[in-house]
C-alpha cells in the first residue's frame, strides 16, 4: 500500500458516510446529527463519494485523516 497514491477522507466525510449509508438516515436527519445545514451535509457527502470513486477507479489507497 505504500506505493499507492493516497486519497484522504476527513472526519466529516467519514461521519457523513456513516450516518447516511451505515445508519440509513435521511440527509436531513444526518445533517441534524452533524449540527450542520442539509446543503453543507450534501456537499460533504458528495466530496466523500467523489474521493472514494476516484480511489476505486484509479486504484488509489484511501486514507482517513484524524484531527
Amino acid at each position: 500500500m505504500r506505493l499507492l497514491e493516497e486519497i484522504s477522507l476527513t472526519d466529516e466525510e467519514i461521519e457523513a458516510l456513516r450516518l447516511k449509508n451505515r445508519k440509513g438516515l435521511t440527509q436531513t436527519e444526518a445533517a441534524e446529527k452533524m449540527n450542520t445545514s442539509q446543503s453543507t451535509f450534501q456537499r460533504v457527502l458528495a466530496s466523500a463519494y467523489k474521493k472514494i470513486t476516484e480511489a476505486l477507479i484509479e486504484g488509489k489507497a484511501i486514507k482517513i485523516k484524524k484531527r
